[in-house]
């Protein structure tokens, strides 16, 4: 078939696998041209699309590797490409049923008539800090399910610490090593040691993981203007710019909100009108900074201190309190940021991030 066959251009989805690609072309009124499998590699899906047409559009479902093959096929094919959001692209099949050629004729379509649910396809240097970010958090997690099997153990032998002694510190540590272990049957005193050694060499990991970020975010303005909001350290403006990324990519701070998953789930009916709780949406990651840092911002200012205990006179239950102080100051940021740092919202990280380039 012959390129100018279809002047008005295709339409291409994208079935995403580790090691092949189902690959579904339409045409303007909708018919199928072409639905099949592809070696997992750019060149391939750009040769068997470009055989129908000028490429409008493409898109391919948010994923592992995802974003990656997106950005391949944008700087070699020079395609406009879509990332989908897989949770409402599921909502929208008319079958149950699931498999490859349905997956990617959907999205096809779905670009089609511009009904994508889209997503943000996040530049390289946006990835690769969130890939830091959530990898210290990974070790952060992992450390502290250690230091719960210690304390886990210590509950089922029945040994609880001088009650001057908090847990975790220096005191503690000797009291454990010096009267606790020499007391225990070996088989527990031989794993709590073991513990031990893991909590220490993910605390050695954090620290190196931590030193990555610091390298790559060297510099950067967005983190600098974010470090001067009370109550934001910077493990909390490492989370904030890698997983909003830019703040001018969303319309209003409402958005902002929902995006971090802090507004309220609406669950009304007809006559009846109800929340349902915070929305199930966003980074997890993102969400438990904001919460966590809610909790310090009453200490940091009195506006925060007194809409606390506003809410809380109201009857307001402590977490939602947490999630409504959330979501009032990421809000605020959002204008704060957008409007008077407009330059510094948009600005990408060093030259050491950024030059990551993507070949296929």
């Amino acid at each position: 078939m012959q390129a100018d066959s279809n002047p008005k251009g295709v339409f291409v989805g994208i079935d995403n696998h580790s090691r092949s690609l189902q690959v579904c072309v339409l045409d303007q009124a909708g018919q199928i041209l072409v639905n099949r499998p592809v070696p997992n590699d750019c060149p391939a899906v750009a040769d068997l699309a470009s055989r129908f047409g000028r490429v409008r559009r493409a898109a391919l479902e948010a994923g592992s590797g995802s974003a990656d093959l997106a950005e391949q096929l944008i700087q070699y094919a020079d395609w406009s490409v879509e990332l989908a959001h897989p949770g409402y692209v599921a909502r929208m099949k008319a079958s149950p049923d699931k498999h490859d050629l349905g997956d990617a004729h959907l999205l096809a379509d779905l670009t089609r008539v511009g009904y994508l649910p889209r997503v943000w396809l996040a530049p390289p240097w946006v990835r690769e800090l969130r890939r830091l970010v959530r990898y210290r958090q990974q070790q952060v997690d992992e450390r502290r399910n250690a230091r719960l099997r210690i304390g886990a153990l210590l509950r089922d032998h029945r040994v609880r610490p001088p009650v001057r002694v908090n847990a975790w510190t220096q005191a503690w540590w000797y009291w454990l090593e010096t009267e606790v272990i020499p007391e225990l049957p070996a088989r527990s005193a031989w794993i709590i040691p073991q513990q031990v050694k893991k909590i220490e060499w993910l605390s050695k990991e954090v620290r190196r993981a931590e030193t990555q970020l610091r390298r790559h975010t060297n510099g950067d303005r967005l983190i600098e203007r974010l470090l001067e909001e009370s109550g934001v350290g910077v493990v909390t403006a490492w989370v904030l710019r890698a997983e909003i990324g830019r703040f001018d990519r969303f319309d209003r701070g409402k958005a902002l909100s929902r995006f971090c998953g802090l507004s309220p789930r609406n669950a009304s009916s007809g006559e009846r009108q109800a929340d349902a709780g915070m929305i199930k949406a966003g980074s997890p990651l993102l969400r438990a900074t904001l919460i966590e840092l809610a909790h310090r911002l009453p200490r940091c200012e009195d506006r925060w201190q007194a809409y606390r205990q506003q809410l809380l006179a109201a009857g307001k239950p402590g977490s939602v309190v947490a999630a409504a102080v959330a979501n009032r100051w990421i809000r605020g940021l959002y204008y704060r940021m957008v409007q008077g740092h407009g330059d510094v919202a948009q600005e990408p990280l060093n030259e050491s991030v950024t030059g990551v380039r993507v070949e296929c």
